[in-house]
């Protein structure tokens, strides 16, 4: 069983894994690109990522919930990893942090 701190690291090293993750179409890793709605762990320290993809058409639709499932299942801790796609909310540019609005020369 995880403790609140056990999943805060796990958490953290999660965030650290999507960070080397980025959209094809924007030169942005997706967490900061906002494309990462939810991250939970559960007790087991299996974990549900809801995530969005900038278009429904996005040409890593197939691939990228994919990249992402096998990053964080490769994480030393996490026993599976779900990761469902949303569209609601769509993603929209309000989404990606400060600092990767600051990347892209846009705040």
């Amino acid at each position: 069983m995880s403790n609140p701190i056990e999943k805060s690291k796990l958490t953290e090293e999660i965030i650290k894994e999507l960070k080397i993750l980025y959209d094809p179409e924007i030169p942005i890793n997706i967490y900061d690109l906002g494309l990462i709605y939810e991250i939970k762990i559960d007790d087991d320290n299996n974990v549900y990522i809801l995530m969005s993809l900038t278009a429904p058409n996005c040409p890593v639709a197939e691939s990228l919930p994919a990249d992402v499932n096998n990053a964080v299942e490769n994480i030393d801790g996490v026993k599976s990893c779900q990761v469902e796609v949303t569209f609601d909310p769509p993603w929209d540019q309000s989404m990606i942090s400060d600092a990767a609005l600051l990347e892209l020369g846009l705040l």
